[in-house]
């Protein structure tokens, strides 16, 4: 809601909400640093330096990405370009095979949550190590599979990694992934990131029509997905969910529209706790980053966990925004903006609607005892 770009006092706030709230352009992109500006926003909520990257190459990269992004510990995926010897790649250049480089995709991981030799797990069963001419129905050199490496750990783990599954017996065709080391990074349009989520259909009949989704069942089977990698947020029935939902609920985390400010749950809370999404429970915000921004909604620095959420750019009533939702959820949290206090100098102004409050005191019975410790030593103060 583009109102939220200006801290606007009381009634003023309300009466300009009601002219123009329900003011939204529906020609969304992705925004996953796709623009330098989300490319800010995301690294300055990430600010702890303890995230590592990993490059893989494994075909078209819509199909890559998917994979990854469920990961719990992984921070982000971008879809990308790698490989090659020309400094301006475009789809369409690398398309024609005339810039050396590869579809590929740069995975941002908390290596404290997740390594990289399971990173490889997952490149592994989403991928044929065993065809050099590309992957499944897509060929040439630019849909090759590669494992880019940085640094000597990296080298070391993917080709151990390599030898193991070799040894799996798994294949009959030897093993030709490539380790190489890593090269610069492109990154690929806005409409090639988070294409699974944005083109569901498209990247589902990809992915059947390639023989890639055949490829993977066959090889794999059951083994195909390491559920135990996975966050404990990305399996639920949405459709279920979403029947407990009020009506204004589902309108502001499924249709993108905005509460009104002053006039709903948590916008002057001042409770200790965390802030859950309403659709699948998935940890968003915390107390701690909570501040009264004078808006009307509820206002924090930074996100509870670097990836807990996602952006998305879209077209604003004055000038573009920056939507912040969730990330297994997918629901429409509110925006965030380059205004708010230190440390961060970000304002995510949410939605109560999209959110549950769990209290500090309930958290190890509501299933988030891990976030206790966030608050421990409060009650002495």
């Amino acid at each position: 809601m583009n109102l939220k770009r200006f801290v606007l006092p009381g009634l003023m706030a309300v009466v300009l909400f009601a002219a123009y709230g329900s003011y939204h352009k529906h020609d969304t992109t992705e925004a996953k640093g796709m623009s330098n500006k989300v490319n800010r926003l995301t690294e300055t909520a990430t600010a702890s330096g303890d995230t590592k990257t990993a490059v893989f190459a494994g075909g078209c990269f819509w199909s890559v990405e998917a994979p990854f992004e469920k990961l719990d510990g992984v921070v982000g995926v971008v879809t990308g370009y790698t490989g090659g010897h020309t400094t301006d790649p475009t789809y369409e250049k690398v398309s024609a095979g005339k810039t050396g480089h590869l579809e590929a995709v740069q995975v941002r991981y908390d290596p404290s949550r997740i390594s990289y030799d399971q990173l490889l797990q997952v490149f592994w069963r989403n991928t044929d190590p065993t065809d050099a001419e590309g992957q499944f129905a897509d060929r040439g050199t630019e849909y090759r599979s590669v494992i880019f490496y940085d640094g000597k750990e990296q080298h070391t783990a993917a080709e151990a990694s390599k030898a193991a599954l070799a040894a799996q017996g798994k294949f009959e065709k030897p093993l030709v992934t490539n380790i190489l080391p890593v090269s610069t990074f492109y990154e690929a349009e806005e409409v090639h990131q988070d294409f699974y989520r944005t083109h569901q259909a498209d990247y589902k009949f990809n992915d059947v029509a390639s023989g890639r989704e055949a490829f993977l069942d066959r090889v794999w089977g059951e083994d195909q997905e390491l559920k135990e990698l996975e966050s404990p947020y990305s399996r639920f029935d949405k459709a279920e969910r979403l029947k407990s939902l009020t009506k204004l609920q589902v309108e502001v985390t499924q249709h993108d529209q905005d509460e009104p400010p002053f006039q709903n749950s948590y916008w002057n809370n001042t409770e200790e706790g965390i802030y859950v999404d309403i659709v699948s429970g998935e940890p968003l915000f915390s107390s701690k980053g909570q501040f009264d921004a004078g808006t009307g909604w509820a206002s924090f620095t930074r996100p509870l966990e670097p990836d807990s959420v996602v952006y998305r750019k879209v077209g604003g009533f004055f000038s573009d925004e920056t939507q912040v939702r969730s990330r297994y959820a997918d629901s429409f949290l509110g925006h965030v903006f380059e205004d708010g206090p230190e440390p961060t100098g970000l304002r995510y102004c949410t939605n109560s609607a999209s959110l549950r409050f769990i209290p500090k005191n309930d958290l190890a019975q509501s299933g988030y005892g891990k976030y206790a410790k966030l608050f421990q030593g409060d009650d002495e103060q």
